[in-house]
């Protein structure tokens, strides 16, 4: 844990040094899941993981729907004021001639995941195969912009933030009607996941990525649509058991990945204890509500906040949005512990989640 929490601010100081250093910002690269998306779902036709209607948005800047898979803004867009740069927009809403492609891009797809199975029912999204062959064809862009050598040196320096491994779970594994929850145990599974991810890592730093960040899952076991199965509505044990696994896991393959390949940064950021104390303790961080969502949405069929839901009267109060996402208000104290944690110059170890859970 120490060694990945040294290499988390050396991604960052090194990033920010970078930027101070130079007469242009910072560019970043985000990879997702509808946690990071911005609105690359809108420009899918057929995809049924969207969030473009009301209530969606309500409390973002302008009060309307983005694509955002909550109230407010993501901590994608939260992270991204605390390093001074704009959320970086859409992959699908770019021209290629866009001069966007040089200050930075989000491929987040709601519905995506490591697996190109995953989110299969949702009949389009960015699969984090596409997204990478969407980063592969940004630099070709960039190359014919700016030239090979400063297009190479220009993805170098960028950060990427990577998020994905949730919906492998919530949209996979867990699913009764997907196969590999009946086709794998769950070892075989995160096997398959981490292996699977390995190669795709692999192929970002060989499309020039060095600075990466991966954000590790939080506590999917205590989510609304996973707690509503709990007969007596506590976190699921089984499956905060397994997102443990597959963290520690994905940690020890970026340890791999930076001995393996010269010049790689790759750091692990453990968001599990933060959002598991967020939930346990809500009232510590000025919330009221963190066993379901402020949509009451939580044994809807998709579980997203539609229309016609009965919104709560205090958003401010909730953890949870819909049955899957954090409210803004959440996405604010997250991205608040998440910075205080990378450039603390204590490096003290986050704490261990609670065993109980």
């Amino acid at each position: 844990m120490m060694i990945l929490r040294l290499a988390l601010v050396a991604v960052i100081s090194s990033s920010v040094a970078a930027q101070s250093a130079s007469t242009t910002s910072l560019v970043t690269y985000i990879f997702g899941d509808s946690l990071t998306e911005v609105g690359n779902n809108n420009y899918l036709q057929y995809s049924l993981a969207r969030s473009d209607f009301p209530w969606y948005g309500i409390d973002f800047s302008g009060g309307q729907a983005t694509g955002r898979f909550t109230n407010g803004r993501t901590i994608g867009d939260i992270i991204s004021t605390k390093l001074g740069i704009p959320s970086p927009p859409p992959y699908l809403s770019l021209s290629r001639n866009d001069d966007a492609f040089l200050n930075g891009i989000n491929y987040a797809s709601g519905g995506a995941g490591i697996l190109n199975e995953t989110g299969l029912y949702f009949i389009q999204r960015l699969t984090f195969d596409d997204q990478i062959n969407c980063f592969k064809k940004t630099k070709e862009v960039i190359r014919a912009k700016i030239g090979d050598r400063a297009a190479n040196k220009h993805v170098n320096d960028a950060m990427y933030f990577i998020g994905l491994g949730s919906n492998d779970y919530v949209n996979n594994f867990l699913q009764p009607f997907m196969a590999d929850g009946q086709q794998y145990t769950h070892d075989e599974f995160v096997e398959l996941l981490t292996s699977t991810l390995d190669n795709q890592l692999t192929t970002i730093y060989k499309l020039g990525a060095r600075k990466v960040i991966f954000h590790g899952l939080g506590p999917l076991g205590c989510i609304p649509s996973q707690r509503v199965k709990s007969k007596t509505d506590m976190c699921l044990k089984r499956v905060n058991e397994w997102v443990m696994e597959f963290n520690t896991k994905t940690k020890k393959l970026l340890e791999g990945l930076n001995k393996r390949l010269p010049g790689a940064k790759f750091a692990f950021a453990d968001t599990y204890p933060a959002v598991l104390d967020l939930i346990d303790n809500p009232t510590r961080y000025g919330f009221k509500v963190a066993n379901t969502s402020c949509c009451n949405v939580d044994t809807s069929v998709g579980g997203l906040c539609l229309p016609n839901s009965k919104m709560c009267k205090n958003r401010k109060d909730f953890v949870f949005w819909d049955a899957f996402h954090p409210s803004d208000s959440a996405n604010q104290i997250l991205a608040d512990q998440l910075f205080s944690s990378l450039l603390s110059s204590s490096h003290s170890p986050a704490p261990a989640p609670k065993n109980n859970r």
